[in-house]
């Protein structure tokens, strides 16, 4: 059975790129190592909270099929690859997922068919590490017996407002052929799509729009350290910065920053940056400055308990919002770990409220999660706000009995500081 789509990898990434696919009409199936994530879509579970259960039970209706088989990967006219680019335990590029999931579709590769890696990572991945090996295990040609392209992922968690289908797609090949095919196939289910001259330059591109991010992130946060020296409203300098309307683009500071994308990518920019001879020095003063921020919701932490006569090491502090951004689930290199193994290194005795996070560990040993906001409000010391997810009333928060450290720029009051 040929199908027109196996996607390697059903994350955040995969799996909504495989609903977008059913929902075009395209006969789509889907590859995962996780014996748990095949289980949980083939009852019409999801995962990943961008996809609904009932987007999963309408994949299944159109003839999706989720498996742990990765012979599957021969029956695609197209396969994506999309599987995770995280760090090793040193901070380095971490490609092992790549790799294995290169091998396995080298192994089942049939001649005509279009494989595509979406996987963020450094430029000449696909060229340098991928093409190898599936020219390897397969003895074909990429380019001659099959098409070979690089299209970066755009997918923005819990974006209500941009999705797969209107989000302009780069795409390119490593052949004008390779990416002429990749166009047709996006061409299917994506408005716009943007063609790069090479997969280099794809696989760059990816790289900058989020290192552009890390590195204004990293800019504001060091002007909110400057202004909380210089006894400066950092809120209200944003505020009236932001107010032109042209040549500046408004970023937040906070308690550093986290996700799978923005301090990720741009580690693969700077370990390739000095492989090439050419350190990103702008890169590594950025993490300078992002690196010490859980440091100092700490010390502002541990300053106002002190101003209210209470020792940070008798103290209760409760966390709100420990994913990494707001109304999302994912905790993944969350500043809010760092910020709760301080605090506990200090003594202090550490809860957490997120309504989208049942588990949180730091260290290896779990948080203790609250259930029930305002009781755990009238039983803290101290709460932190370190994401500002819908559901928290900021009126509810600024009338509680405890004091209120604010990271996120939401609230206002006689118990609230600002970071």
């Amino acid at each position: 059975m040929v199908v027109d789509l196996v996607v390697v990898g059903l994350g955040y990434v995969g799996l909504p790129l495989a609903r977008q696919a059913c929902a075009a009409g395209l006969s789509t199936l889907g590859h995962d190592v996780s014996a748990s994530v095949v289980a949980g879509l083939g009852a019409g579970r999801s995962h990943v909270g961008d996809v609904r259960d009932a987007e999963v039970a309408d994949m299944l209706s159109a003839g999706f099929r989720a498996t742990f088989d990765p012979s599957v990967t021969g029956h695609g006219e197209t396969v994506v690859i999309c599987v995770p680019t995280g760090l090793s335990a040193d901070g380095a590029p971490d490609l092992a997922a790549v790799r294995a999931a290169s091998r396995r579709v080298a192994t089942h590769l049939r001649p005509g068919t279009l494989v595509i890696l979406e996987s963020t990572s450094y430029p000449g991945t696909t060229e340098e590490v991928v093409r190898p090996i599936l020219e390897r295990g397969s003895g074909m040609r990429a380019g001659e017996d099959f098409h070979l392209a690089y299209s970066p992922e755009r997918i923005d968690p819990g974006n209500g407002r941009f999705g797969i289908r209107n989000t302009p797609k780069v795409v390119s090949g490593c052949t004008p052929l390779c990416a002429k095919r990749a166009v047709a196939f996006y061409g299917r289910f994506v408005d716009t799509l943007v063609v790069s001259r090479g997969t280099r330059e794809a696989e760059m591109a990816k790289l900058l729009e989020n290192t552009y991010r890390y590195v204004n992130i990293a800019l504001v946060n060091e002007v909110a350290l400057f202004c909380d020296k210089t006894d400066i409203d950092v809120w209200d300098v944003l505020h009236c910065a932001a107010t032109k309307p042209f040549g500046f683009a408004p970023f937040v500071p906070g308690a550093g920053v986290g996700g799978h994308c923005v301090p990720v990518d741009s580690r693969y920019l700077a370990a390739k940056a000095e492989a090439e001879g050419v350190p990103l020095r702008m890169l590594s003063a950025a993490q300078d400055v992002l690196s010490q921020m859980p440091r100092h919701v700490v010390e502002r932490a541990a300053r106002l308990l002190a101003e209210l006569g209470k020792p940070v090491c008798e103290a209760k502090v409760l966390l709100l919002g420990v994913a990494y951004k707001p109304d999302v689930a994912d905790t993944r290199e969350s500043p809010a770990a760092p910020v709760a193994k301080g605090l506990r290194d200090k003594g202090a005795k550490v809860t957490y409220h997120d309504p989208y996070v049942p588990e949180f560990t730091v260290g290896g040993a779990l948080v203790e999660r609250v259930e029930c906001l305002p009781e755990a409000l009238a039983d803290a010391d101290l709460a932190i706000l370190l994401q500002d997810h819908a559901c928290y009333d900021m009126t509810m928060l600024t009338r509680a009995r405890c004091a209120l450290l604010d990271t996120r720029g939401k609230a206002s009051g006689a118990r609230v500081t600002r970071l």
